[in-house]
């Protein structure tokens, strides 16, 4: 008895302190990073991980009856939103769709109507309840993919480590939850519920240290810049290396790298004689790229650019063009050209003066900053 009463003590202020804290950090990550997806996303998921506390407590929907239904509707949709929190900011070009609002309201509709409409003994109540308890597993794994997918890629190092902890929180938790909810002989189970809330507390404090603990072009939430220039980014950070940002320069305007099919980070830094920190560091923070796909579509992007203003290859399909550019096809050239320019690349074709200058030409800017470093 007395075991049970520390129990439940222990629980209740595991869960105050916990809601306190995902508070504070959603109002804190929304007062500064509110301008970007992954910003207001991040607020929205630890408002919602604070319902989620709330709701989860034994006894709470019998306490607070029909008062609960916001907190469920926060609590019930929240694997969802980590999704997206977790594809906005391991993704500088994901941005939210009407059609994942529309899920999400379905989901929390289907939350609220199981907790507070229907009757344990509902036909309706037990497939309903396999259905949340599934999409929290799918949003979760999603998760785990969305953060391992393009690890490799990825050229901001806090964002990199908080890859590699997303997974493995997300799995330990996931599989606590589905054990709790395995043995638990009933509803509210104080042993599980405690285990459940101390994995939550964990994870919390290094999600806060990371999210509050980095700031700056090399931060968690810095407002996408996709086919930034190197000039942009010099006079907020530490020079360069000239020798290294030559190097660079040569290999990928003079010796066109960035068309070699499937080129990844650890080919280019093997071509470099670098190691692959070392690499990533100066396309990050020297060149202010924060993905090794937008650095190399840079390249790619202006490649095009001289060859569709080029009047001795107006006869020179698109697709042709895209691919000797180093895309792979024609449907992510059309996205990143847009995303660039403004304009699709037959538009651009178009509104081109008669002559176009050289890649080297239209990259120069690069080479008088390392001249200058």
């Amino acid at each position: 008895m007395v075991a049970g009463s520390l129990i439940q003590t222990a629980d209740l202020m595991l869960r105050g302190g916990a809601c306190l804290l995902l508070m504070l950090l959603a109002c804190l990550v929304l007062r500064d990073h509110g301008r970007v997806a992954a910003g207001w996303l991040g607020a929205l998921f630890a408002a919602g991980s604070a319902a989620f506390t709330l709701c989860s407590a034994p006894g709470m929907h019998e306490l607070l009856g029909w008062w609960s239904a916001p907190i469920l509707a926060g609590a019930s949709g929240n694997s969802l939103v980590f999704w997206l929190f977790a594809r906005a900011l391991f993704d500088d070009e994901f941005r939210p769709r009407p059609w994942h609002g529309a899920l999400w309201l379905s989901i929390v509709a289907a939350g609220v109507i199981k907790a507070l409409l229907l009757e344990p003994a509902s036909p309706v109540a037990a497939p309903l309840g396999i259905a949340l308890t599934a999409q929290t597993v799918l949003f979760a794994t999603l998760s785990g993919v969305e953060a391992v997918a393009t690890w490799r890629g990825d050229l901001v190092e806090p964002r990199r480590r908080l890859r590699l902890f997303v997974v493995g929180a997300t799995a330990l938790y996931t599989v606590v939850n589905a054990a709790t909810g395995l043995v638990r002989v009933a509803p509210g189970s104080q042993p599980g519920s405690l285990l459940q809330i101390m994995i939550l507390v964990g994870i919390l404090v290094v999600v806060a240290a990371a999210l509050l603990g980095v700031s700056g072009e090399a931060g968690l939430f810095a407002e996408p810049r996709l086919a930034a220039h190197p000039r942009d980014f010099t006079a907020r950070v530490a020079p360069p290396d000239p020798q290294l940002v030559k190097a660079l320069e040569r290999a990928m305007a003079v010796d066109r790298a960035y068309r070699q099919e499937g080129l990844s980070i650890g080919q280019l830094a093997l071509r470099l004689s670098l190691p692959e920190y070392r690499l990533r560091q100066l396309i990050n923070r020297g060149l202010g790229h924060r993905n090794f796909s937008s650095f190399l579509n840079f390249y790619r992007i202006a490649d095009a650019k001289a060859a569709l203003a080029d009047p001795h290859q107006a006869e020179v399909p698109i697709l042709t063009i895209a691919l000797d550019a180093g895309f792979n096809s024609l449907g992510p050239f059309n996205r990143a050209f847009k995303a660039e320019t403004g304009m699709t690349p037959s538009e651009f074709r178009r509104r081109s003066p008669p002559a176009a200058a050289p890649l080297h030409k239209i990259l120069e800017p690069a080479s008088r900053i390392s001249n200058s470093a």
